[in-house]
């Protein structure tokens, strides 16, 4: 979810997972061993089902026209997907591969710089910006087995030019460029979703103003014990659209709940995977839902993701869209500015798809 104002919370010291592993790589610190209720459990059967998530050709959709056989298929399966899954992988996406490997590149070499480097630029306690751990708010809470740097990055008044690293040295250059690939790609996404919806290519791009966009960078350290600790709680996205890069030498980490079970997402090579916000729920009066999500770790092997949050202004009056209702389909959201659900979604931990009770009518 991209950076809202900060709220300050006090809680004791977080260790560092990236130390913890150096130091002590088969010791797994009580505060992060999970109740047995949460415990990653990933059945051999389920790794068979990854392969039904949806995958979404997008030079299909850019370079057709709705007379096109190929572009009027591939809408059809952008619908499905939004409307099934709520995930969807996206290939031929059209930001340069280059790009793609610079952007994990200096991802890898920030998480290798020494401790007493990366805390020059810190996640302060109740905010989203820094270097860290988010979402922590309580002695009693159980942490996630990662480190986290997450950037906001438009409209410029939501950057925190002091938490921009000055190493390594192309990392600002990087993000910059990386952003505005992803940025046009979800402007691209949102104007197929519009016109799937029967509404005008434009109608996001329009309605959301300034777009919010932040950029997080993840990263799981191998774990001895799996089966004992999570890299990221479950928990659905407060933006419109989710932009995912998992990392070409990452192990498998991202799972989603699909009909009760924990269904892992097998990366596949160049391609961004895609999810529905709870802001996207919200506007489609819950047509296409958001997804609860989770990260796990490997025994052996470290994880890199990189994602990026796009979501309306702040100031824009969020609600369900009046074209997609009517006596059948009456509203099951209440309208409120986005800034307003922001605030709530980074004052809570993750927690499923809880923070989405804000927004629905008590009706539903």
């Amino acid at each position: 979810m991209a950076p809202a104002p900060s709220f300050q919370i006090q809680v004791g010291q977080i260790d560092d997972v990236q130390e913890l592993r150096k130091a002590k790589p088969t010791i797994i610190p009580q505060r992060f061993v999970r109740d047995l209720s949460e415990r990653p459990k990933i059945s051999p059967v389920l790794s068979s089902v990854s392969h039904d998530i949806p995958v979404i050709d997008l030079s299909k959709l850019v370079n057709g026209d709705e007379y096109d056989f190929f572009y009027q298929s591939e809408c059809e399966n952008l619908a499905k997907a939004s409307q099934d899954w709520g995930f969807f992988q996206v290939i031929n996406h059209g930001i340069d591969l280059n790009v793609l490997e610079s952007i994990e590149e200096v991802a890898n070499e920030f998480f290798m710089l020494p401790l007493e480097e990366k805390q020059k630029y810190p996640m302060a306690p109740g905010t989203l910006q820094g270097y860290g751990q988010a979402f922590v708010f309580s002695e009693e809470q159980k942490l996630d087995w990662c480190n986290m740097f997450a950037l906001g990055i438009q409209p410029h008044y939501i950057r925190n030019p002091k938490l921009w690293p000055s190493k390594p040295p192309k990392f600002s250059d990087m993000v910059e460029i990386y952003s505005r690939e992803v940025r046009n790609l979800c402007k691209n996404l949102l104007k197929y979703i519009a016109k799937n919806l029967g509404l005008k290519g434009e109608y996001f791009e329009e309605m959301f103003g300034a777009a919010v966009q932040a950029i997080r960078m993840n990263y799981y350290p191998a774990c001895s014990r799996p089966d004992l600790v999570l890299g990221l709680s479950p928990h659905s996205d407060g933006s419109a659209l989710t932009v995912l890069q998992q990392g070409k030498n990452s192990s498998v980490g991202l799972q989603i709940l699909k009909d009760n079970n924990w269904v892992p997402i097998q990366p596949i090579p160049d391609a961004l995977v895609i999810n529905i916000g709870d802001t996207l729920e919200v506007l489609t009066n819950g047509k296409y839902k958001s997804v609860e999500h989770r990260a796990v770790t490997h025994k052996e092997k470290d994880r890199l993701s990189i994602v990026t949050f796009y979501a309306p202004s702040y100031e824009i009056e969020v609600g369900p869209i009046p074209q997609l209702l009517d006596q059948n389909n009456p509203s099951k959201y209440r309208t409120y500015p986005h800034g307003e659900y922001n605030k709530h979604y980074v004052t809570n931990k993750l927690q499923g798809k809880k923070t989405l009770e804000f927004a629905k009518l008590q009706s539903f």
